[in-house]
C-alpha cells in the first residue's frame, strides 16, 4: 500500500476517497530510560532510549493505520500526519492518520 504526506501520488489519480483512517499506540517509559534521561539532562545530548521508543511507536501506529485502510479496500493513504500527546505521567500516545483512497494509474 502506498503512503504519502501529500494529497496525491505521482503517476496515479485518486478515484475514490474512502475516509479518514487512524492508527495509534500508547507507550510508557521504562525506569532504566528515565534514569538515563535524568543523567542526560545534566550533560546534554540525545536521549537515545526515548528516540528508539518513539521510532517504534511511530512504526506501530503506521502499521495499524494501514490495517485500517486495508479493511476499507484502500490502495493508498494520503495526507499522512503524526501527532503525539501525553496521556498521563510517563505515558505518551503516537497517532498516525490520513485519508484512505483508491487509485487509478494515469
Amino acid at each position: 500500500m502506498k503512503l504519502s504526506t501529500t494529497a496525491d501520488i505521482a503517476g496515479f489519480e485518486v478515484s475514490e476517497t474512502l475516509g479518514v483512517v487512524t492508527g495509534n499506540v500508547v507507550r510508557s517509559k521504562h525506569i532504566g530510560r528515565d534514569i538515563m534521561a535524568g543523567l542526560k539532562t545534566i550533560i546534554g545530548g540525545e536521549i537515545a532510549g526515548y528516540t528508539e521508543m518513539l521510532t517504534e511507536a511511530r512504526q506501530i501506529a503506521i502499521e495499524r493505520m494501514l490495517e485500517n485502510a486495508a479493511a476499507l479496500g484502500a490502495d493508498a493513504v494520503v495526507n499522512v500526519r503524526f501527532t503525539t500527546s501525553a496521556i498521563m505521567q510517563g505515558m505518551s500516545e503516537m497517532l498516525a492518520y490520513g485519508t484512505a483512497v483508491t487509485l487509478v494509474r494515469h
